[in-house]
């Protein structure tokens, strides 16, 4: 019997960890899988992780230098990157100083957690350098690529392949249940205050307009915890002062994405990265247009989908239906479809029992291979990432200093073990009470509570 594969993922945020556990489901079926979260603003809560759906033991928080420490002396067989550009950079430089020639090292796979739509160079150009950049789709390969090129850099990394999380079973409609409306709001998107109440009065206006629905707003973190992106403006905030309050049939909601879609009738959002997986599983899905089309928004991504709809045409009774060839084009097949791909007439494979959801295409299929031919390879070249002292002298050395590492990708002196002798109780309770301060600072003493809870667990 071959020995499974050793796997270590290393997240930032809840949303990355589940990014990266599952994308290395689908690369390394058959693994054992050491989870590490990167020690920052992000870091995400035991409650937090519980939600995202993937089943392993908490991991453990480490700085950039401890993980590098840790990938050289663990001789992990593939490692996932599942973190924003700059982090990526630095781990691809650390990597590159533990094996500057060619070695015996793990296979270095990184990529997007979900829909691409802003700072694309710059994110694209940071990731460079691992052994795979993972694209969700045709459309996002076909850019990553371009951007490369672009530059003169090798675009031989970019992998097509689907996000690892679309599952879950075919919508089937409400029937003598009550007609389900889901609103995925969002942490950054959009930013100000004005907006985000404006969105959550117009939720609670549907509510009111349609009593026999339940109207559930989908929230991604409680009052005080982080998700990758800084919440500013917490919905739940917004709700004591919606106008009468919230009606009876609109209610504030937490939990798995997949678990409360299972009862949706209709999935609302501005740009929010659960539209595809709401697509995957055919739910009508809107897309807003409130606030207008814009880049800043993110729902610019979603032009040509058939999904765009203003809150007054969901109030009006609209259901959008959308259109399979901008879906197939993102990577989103919808559960249970059999046919060619509308954009490629491409044929579809035998079932496989590692694809998500009902697919009968395998999108990991490319991927899983090229991994197993580095896997099998008795020596990979040092990692070669595009930004060196020779291509960027002025933006490098800020990105790897923020990780304590020194412009040749070496540990910074004390950053491996930046408190020597501690106890992982120590290095917790430290970070949170740092949290705390940081909390108070920011937004008043009401935001500390939810450190205060998280001390009483250790």
């Amino acid at each position: 019997m071959p020995e499974r594969k050793r796997v270590a993922v290393l997240a930032d945020s809840d949303t990355r960890w589940k990014w990266g556990a599952t994308t290395a489901r689908r690369l390394v079926p058959d693994h054992q899988l050491t989870g590490y979260l990167l020690r920052g603003r992000a870091t995400p809560t035991a409650r937090q992780l519980g939600e995202v759906g993937v089943r392993a033991g908490r991991p453990a928080e480490v700085t950039c230098a401890e993980f590098l420490a840790e990938i050289e002396r663990e001789r992990y067989d593939v490692v996932v990157l599942a973190l924003v550009g700059g982090a990526v950079q630095a781990v691809l430089h650390g990597a590159r100083a533990l094996w500057p020639t060619p070695a015996r090292r793990p296979v270095l796979v990184t990529g997007y957690v979900g829909v691409v739509y802003e700072k694309l160079a710059d994110g694209l150009l940071l990731r460079h350098g691992a052994d795979l950049v993972l694209a969700n789709s045709r459309h996002d390969a076909e850019r990553f690529r371009a951007v490369y090129e672009g530059v003169g850099a090798d675009a031989g990394a970019v992998t097509e392949t689907a996000l690892p999380f679309l599952g879950g079973a075919p919508y089937e409609p409400a029937g003598s249940r009550a007609h389900t409306v889901v609103f995925a709001v969002q942490p950054s998107v959009p930013d100000s205050r004005a907006d985000r109440a404006y969105l959550l009065e117009r939720a609670a206006g549907h509510a009111r307009k349609h009593p026999d629905r339940e109207v559930l707003i989908k929230l991604r973190s409680k009052p005080g915890e982080h998700t990758t992106h800084l919440e500013e403006q917490p919905y739940q905030r917004l709700a004591e002062r919606v106008r009468g309050g919230l009606p009876a049939n609109c209610r504030l909601v937490y939990g798995n994405m997949g678990e409360v879609l299972d009862g949706a009738d209709l999935l609302v959002t501005v740009s929010s990265t659960a539209a595809l997986e709401s697509l995957h599983r055919s739910i009508p899905t809107a897309v807003l247009t409130d606030l207008g089309i814009r880049e800043a928004l993110g729902n610019h991504h979603f032009l040509g989908s058939g999904c765009l709809a203003s809150w007054d045409q969901l109030d009006a009774g609209l259901l959008p239906e959308s259109d399979p060839v901008w879906l197939a084009a993102q990577g989103v097949r919808p559960a249970g479809a059999t046919s060619a791909e509308p954009a490629t007439g491409r044929d579809v494979a035998a079932d496989d029992p590692h694809v998500h959801g009902h697919h009968a295409h395998d999108p990991y299929a490319l991927a899983r291979a090229k991994v197993a031919g580095l896997l099998a390879a008795a020596r990979l070249p040092a990692p070669a990432p595009y930004y060196t002292l020779t291509t960027a002298p002025g933006y490098l050395p800020g990105i790897l200093a923020r990780h304590r590492l020194a412009p040749d990708g070496t540990p910074q002196p004390g950053a491996a073990r930046p408190e020597a002798g501690e106890s992982r109780l120590r290095r917790r309770l430290r970070t949170h009470l740092r949290e705390a301060a940081r909390g108070v600072y920011r937004h008043g003493v009401q935001r500390v509570a939810p450190v205060i809870r998280r001390l009483g667990e250790l």
